[in-house]
């Protein structure tokens, strides 16, 4: 476990100032007597001279534009820090740094560095900044000169000031986690069966319809496929480029945030899942760490790299080669996710202290269970088992269950070798791993070998159908062929599959063993043109589908797609690595409806309703007991629709296209649902050409949405 950041360099003077405890802003926290900063030349000068020999070479000569410090003035340092007092950050810089000697320094020296990064932040120069009077001094909010308040001037008190909801939080148990309060959201899917259920029901498909904007947010730019958690009237957010926020859940407002800094040769991904235990927040990056921090303040509890001890990573310096993009669950005191990297393994972290309990390989190595699946093809070379989704947690057995991705270079496996096997585990595989140990329990590979990239990589949701003696536990998954199998949860044992008539992949599936039957002619490299359907891009993807307990139904939203494998000259490169590349065109028969919503029972294995519309479905589905399921599309409308029976109830038009997963909530017994925007998910590019009419942004615009019936 690293507490550090990778970049926080001997020498730094200010190097976790803003990257680990100091990285938030904690609006409540404003001092009872605001007054705006001041110090004197003379100082800032002072303090520029020690801040050259301390802090330059990791900061930059301009306090912002540094290789490993974050930075110290902007918005960046700003959003941070305003209206905490200057007292503060005193003694967060005088206490913690230099990293290698802390408090190494004269007060005074400290006091002028101080100086200097107000001078950098627009605070004017007027009278001295003393240990004395920096306790009443409240950091700006904005480094506009005519909007700087004038040295040494007291606010009057805000007369509409709300109470802060972290001021009353309560630390997360696991049993809440087990069986969350019916108005919070502690997970990417509220439980971790991946059930994606509200118990809420004040919005109800009666007065649906009267659904109003409660508030929005503009959320740092770029696609955004996050999932919020709330908690006793807090929301979490995160949105790209590792920004994290905690949001009044009622009013919106900020209550503080946290940036992780990238190393400039990372980049950026979207994240689908934080999760929350204790008092601590568990926030991946798109470098393969995962950061706790303090539910309360933003601040940074631990900070452990994963990908820098990974295979093909190690003594490389090659951080970006491994990220999260799925995002972690909480079990048995861990937190547990997976990766995506050259060779992706499935991690599980001390939940207090970040400390590395176990990993898993996701791509088996020749002699390990699985390592003989890849038709002889040396390990270096394998590849694929990515982890793009969140797993989910059965108390009931102890297990986790993960599902990888299928390889990207088919070419390989596609003509099995005499004597060899050439399934490719643990792709398209549903994993089922103990907590405590990370051994493997069971596996069940639902498509072997897969020649198109139709990732069986979602959801996992544990279910039971149904009643009395009869009852029975399920875990039901589909891939992107909308193909849902229903294994026992225990064993892995196969009960039976579902196919929602969407795909041509498939002729047939073994009654006891699910082994399924493909037909050849579709599989590619004969050279000629293949017609697949669905699209690589999935008919189901990320977005998850939601089951209401009560009804046993399923509410799959998918698109209605396939595409040409089109075979490409030697020596070009296609859409697989293999020789082959894709081209969507609408379903078979299709009448210019590319979005299907569909409500499956699972006991009954019968299609109780299907709603279908223009633009495919791109968020997960809500289900509520209030009798509506809610949903969004890549036309940008998100929409509420009666749970008995498809029909529209209620629908609005957003910003971006939301490509998250709707929530709801309660605070003070009011319910609220919310979504996120932000476009970038498969189904927003790989469809859109379909619908030409659909002008989406073509800057990524995040924001939050949240609506109530008044």
């Amino acid at each position: 476990m690293k507490s550090e950041s990778k970049r926080a360099m001997p020498g730094s003077m200010i190097g976790r100032l803003l990257g680990a405890a100091g990285g938030a802003l904690l609006l409540s926290s404003v001092a009872s007597a605001q007054v705006s900063p001041t110090y004197s030349q003379a100082q800032a000068a002072a303090g520029k001279i020690v801040y050259d020999q301390q802090c330059k070479s990791c900061h930059g000569g301009t306090l912002d534009d540094g290789e490993f410090g974050p930075v110290l003035r902007g918005p960046d340092f700003l959003v941070r820090w305003s209206g905490k007092s200057v007292e503060e950050l005193f003694h967060y810089t005088a206490e913690r740094m230099p990293v290698t000697q802390p408090g190494g320094l004269s007060e005074e020296e400290y006091i002028n560095l101080v100086a200097f990064m107000l001078a950098g932040n627009g605070v004017y120069a007027a009278d001295p900044l003393t240990t004395a009077n920096q306790k009443q001094m409240t950091l700006p909010t904005t480094t506009s000169s005519v909007g700087l308040v004038a040295a040494g001037v007291k606010l009057p008190p805000n007369p509409v000031a709300r109470a802060n909801p972290l001021d009353k939080i309560r630390p997360v148990t696991e049993q809440m986690i087990a069986s969350p309060p019916d108005g919070s959201w502690l997970g990417w899917r509220r439980t971790r069966d991946a059930q994606g259920f509200s118990p809420l029901k004040q919005i109800t498909n009666k007065n649906v319809s009267k659904l109003q904007l409660g508030w929005s947010l503009a959320l740092p730019p770029g696609p955004n496929q996050m999932t919020p958690i709330v908690h006793d009237g807090v929301m979490f957010v995160h949105a790209f480029n590792e920004v994290v926020q905690a949001i009044d859940a009622v009013s919106g407002d900020i209550l503080w945030q946290y940036n992780y800094r990238l190393p400039k040769t990372a980049q950026p991904t979207t994240k689908k899942s934080m999760a929350i235990l204790d008092n601590m927040l568990f926030v991946p990056t798109s470098d393969a760490r995962m950061i706790a921090l303090d539910v309360k303040t933003g601040n940074v509890i631990w900070n452990t790299d994963v990908g820098a001890t990974a295979p093909g990573a190690a003594g490389t310096g090659i951080y970006q080669s491994y990220s999260i993009s799925g995002g972690p669950i909480i079990a048995k005191g861990k937190v547990i996710f997976g990766t995506r990297g050259p060779k992706p393994f499935i991690v599980a972290l001390d939940a207090k202290t970040g400390k590395e309990a176990w990993r898993f390989l996701t791509l088996p190595k020749p002699g390990e269970l699985g390592g003989e699946s890849w038709n002889g093809l040396d390990w270096d070379k394998r590849s694929g088992g990515v982890i793009w989704t969140p797993g989910s947690y059965d108390p009931v057995n102890n297990l986790v269950f993960f599902g990888p991705s299928p390889t990207y270079d088919t070419k390989p496996l596609r003509d099995r070798l005499p004597g060899k096997n050439n399934d490719a585990l643990f792709t398209n595989t549903t994993l089922a791993i103990n907590p405590d140990t990370g051994k493997l329990v069971w596996h069940f590979q639902h498509l072997a070998n897969d020649q198109w990239d139709l990732d069986w990589a979602y959801e996992r949701e544990i279910v039971t159908l149904g009643k009395g003696r009869s009852a029975r536990r399920a875990l039901v998954t589909s891939g992107k062929m909308g193909l849902h199998d229903l294994l026992d949860p225990a064993t892995g044992k196969y009960l039976y599959s579902i196919d929602l008539g969407m795909q041509n992949i498939v002729t047939a599936i073994d009654p006891k063993t699910g082994a399924k039957t493909i037909n050849q002619a579709l599989v590619p490299g004969d050279g000629t043109t293949k017609l697949i359907c669905p699209h690589a891009g999935g008919g189901k993807n990320y977005n998850p589908s939601g089951f209401d307990p009560s009804a046993q139904v399923l509410f799959v939203p998918f698109s209605e797609n396939c595409m040409d494998l089109h075979p490409v000259p030697e020596g070009q490169r296609g859409s697989l690595t293999t020789g082959v590349r894709w081209a969507v065109r609408p379903a078979m028969n299709s009448d210019g409806y590319n979005g299907r919503l569909a409500a499956i029972n699972l006991d009954t294995k019968k299609t109780m309703w299907v709603t279908r519309e223009r633009t495919p479905f791109v968020t997960g589905t809500l289900p509520t007991a209030g009798g509506v399921v809610f949903a969004g599309g890549v036309d940008r409308y998100f929409s509420a629709y009666d749970s008995a029976n498809g029909k529209k109830l209620w629908t609005t038009r957003l910003n971006d296209v939301p490509n998250s997963n709707p929530i709801s909530y309660e605070v003070k017994g009011k319910q609220y649902v919310a979504i996120i925007t932000g476009g970038g998910a498969p189904h927003t590019t790989d469809s859109i050409n379909l619908t030409p009419e659909v002008k989406n942004p073509i800057f990524r615009t995040s924001s939050i949405w949240v609506f109530q019936v008044n």
